[in-house]
């Protein structure tokens, strides 16, 4: 608890010991009156003084003003008809009681979006003279600083490790516990910390434009943006509030007149302790309070599993979600080539490896590079030669005094070397060595781990069509769908093409309210994120064009985050819904009660407080998702 919170509690419980004490005293008059103005005060001062400003701004009509009205009327009341001043008392208790549970409830669903904001760095380390560490602000780092970040500090830019190695913590960014180990040539961002070991970071942007300042960003932007379920409570206790007061004033004023004109008694104590109980029960806290506290639990539990929301409008349509267009490469694949099978003719597996590796020892092309890394052998002691490279088809090259070739079946027809075809989905690289064909090797963008498993969440979820667009072949991208369960496939698109088969799938829905996202990580995804319906963006290696269009960011490219973000927000508008219907039922019923005489001050405070704090303790679940 802060500081606020324990001084509204001691308030609460001082006023609560006073209040018990008060009873035992048998005491009449206005020593009486006194004595229980002083509970009364030390736990409504506040509400008193907030009403008095309502009304001197000319905003009178809140929760203040109809717990003023109606505690101060009891009291007055309570003069005339007995000195029971406990009702009045113990509905300014409740009240803040109430009020300190929402306090308390928004204080914790606080907690997890003030860790995110504890990423932010107050200092950079550069190298000075003989070594020496100097302290600078961030904001004064160019791009292309050597930056030094010891072992506990927080990583202040996004950049490239140049020297060190060592395991970051990114849980703050991305709800994972695992750490993650970076190198000499890792890319890392800004936020994450700094296990063990000493790093120098090659700066790539500047301090606004990094991750951390990004992440932030959208986290204060979020608030701002409401649901049309915050909305339309907005608008309806700005015209309910106005309309209950004077509706309690009509049930003072009219019966005891109506009475009186039938020369009766007119009952003029009843009739108002009718019209005060129908104020406090009328109170729309539970609404007023409860449905924008939902969003913002919701906000802060989705942050907390590294799914950034900006704001309780993309939470609401994102629970509507029931059609999910994939980008491929980088979001359901890892956007990088690898060698995926190996298929030797008479040699074994590591022998053709080890030929293609060498042969494509110089060249800087994605596909050389994946045969490095599948043989890290490369670097041993044989005779390499570089004879020819043929542009568009292979390389030739002498290993040891053999003449070897590495490329496509147009390199092996044009030296009339019989070449086997592959079954299997990929770029094909045919070995053969002296004019013999060795085999070949399938190079490929392989499937992230949780694809497959983030596509039958999906499902499970309610997600009715699933749909995959790429610029690959269509027999690549036939083979991914069928390996991950994708309803249907768009393939050889153009960035442009993306657009257009989002615009005809919007016009395919069936329902209005069901909502079509798009999910994606390149720069040129951001179009398509911007005409869906909900744009969601792999943000942790996706580029800031596409974090900038997106309304979710996924901070650890983790295609499975999809669906426990479509889970979080379900959750979240089902207790929106739960919230408003138990809130608005409970009053409808006590407030006829009450009108009729049959609801006194005690069943007024449950209606109100009750109602209050068990809306309260609901929203607070929209933080937690198994």
């Amino acid at each position: 608890m802060d500081k606020k919170q324990k001084k509204n509690l001691v308030r609460i419980l001082l006023s609560l010991g006073l209040l018990i004490f008060f009873h035992f005293i048998k005491l009449r008059g206005m020593v009486r009156f006194a004595l229980y103005m002083l509970p009364y005060l030390i736990i409504g001062h506040d509400v008193l003084l907030k009403a008095f400003k309502g009304i001197k701004n000319r905003q009178p009509f809140d929760e203040n003003l109809l717990m003023s009205i109606a505690t101060i009327g009891a009291i007055i009341l309570a003069l005339y008809e007995g000195e029971n001043y406990l009702e009045a008392i113990a509905v300014m208790l409740f009240y803040q009681i109430g009020e300190f549970f929402q306090s308390y409830a928004v204080g914790r669903s606080r907690k997890s979006i003030a860790d995110l904001m504890d990423i932010a760095p107050d200092y950079v380390n550069l190298e000075g003279e003989k070594g020496k560490l100097i302290r600078v602000d961030p904001d004064d780092v160019e791009v292309g600083t050597i930056i030094i970040v010891k072992a506990g500090e927080k990583i202040p830019i996004d950049g490239i490790v140049v020297d060190g190695k060592a395991a970051l913590n990114t849980s703050a960014l991305t709800g994972e516990s695992m750490p993650r180990d970076v190198r000499e040539g890792s890319n890392v961002i800004s936020g994450c910390i700094n296990l063990d070991g000493l790093l120098k970071i090659k700066t790539t942007k500047e301090f606004g434009e990094s991750t951390v300042s990004k992440v932030l960003e959208l986290i204060e932007d979020a608030s701002s943006r409401k649901s049309k379920s915050e909305n339309f409570i907005t608008k309806f206790a700005r015209v309910y509030t106005p309309i209950v007061v004077f509706v309690a004033l009509a049930l003072i004023l009219i019966p005891p007149l109506v009475l009186i004109s039938m020369e009766k008694n007119p009952l003029w104590g009843q009739w108002i302790y009718r019209g005060l109980t129908f104020l406090i029960i009328s109170c729309p806290c539970a609404l007023v309070i409860s449905i924008p506290l939902s969003f913002f639990t919701g906000i802060g539990g989705a942050s907390r599993e590294g799914i950034l929301v900006k704001g309780s409008n993309f939470m609401e349509i994102l629970s509507q979600t029931k059609y999910l267009v994939f980008d491929k490469t980088g979001t359901l694949t890892k956007g990088t080539f690898s060698v995926t099978a190996v298929h030797p003719e008479e040699t074994d597996e590591q022998r053709l490896l080890h030929i293609a590796a060498h042969v494509e020892r110089y060249s800087t092309h994605p596909i050389a590079q994946s045969l490095r890394e599948a043989y890290p052998g490369e670097a041993d002691d044989c005779e390499v030669k570089i004879i020819k490279e043929i542009a568009g088809n292979g390389v030739k090259a002498e290993i040891n005094g053999k003449i070897s070739y590495v490329g496509n079946e147009n390199l092996m027809d044009s030296l009339g070397i019989s070449w086997h075809p592959c079954e299997k989905t990929g770029t094909i690289i045919h070995v053969a060595i002296d004019r013999s064909y060795a085999g070949h090797i399938v190079i490929s963008d392989s499937l992230k781990e949780n694809s497959r498993k983030a596509i039958e969440e999906l499902k499970k979820n309610g997600i009715k069509k699933t749909v995959m667009l790429t610029g690959d072949k269509k027999e690549v991208a036939q083979s991914v769908a069928e390996k991950l369960g994708i309803d249907k496939i768009y393939a050889d698109l153009l960035p442009q093409d993306k657009v257009k088969i989002v615009e005809k799938l919007l016009d395919e829905k069936s329902q209005e309210k069901e909502k079509l996202a798009f999910v994606g990580d390149g720069i040129n995804d951001a179009p398509v994120l911007s005409r869906a319906d909900i744009g969601i963006a792999m943000g942790a290696m996706g580029s800031d064009a596409v974090i900038e269009a997106a309304d979710v960011v996924l901070m650890d490219d983790d295609p499975l985050k999809i669906s426990k973000g479509i889970k979080i927000s379900k959750k979240c508008l089902r207790i929106v819904k739960e919230n408003i219907y138990f809130s608005i039922g409970i009053k409808v019923f006590v407030l006829f009660l009450g009108a009729i005489g049959l609801a006194n001050m005690w069943a007024a405070i449950f209606a109100d407080v009750g109602v209050t704090i068990l809306a309260v303790l609901n929203a607070v679940r929209c933080m937690y998702v198994k």
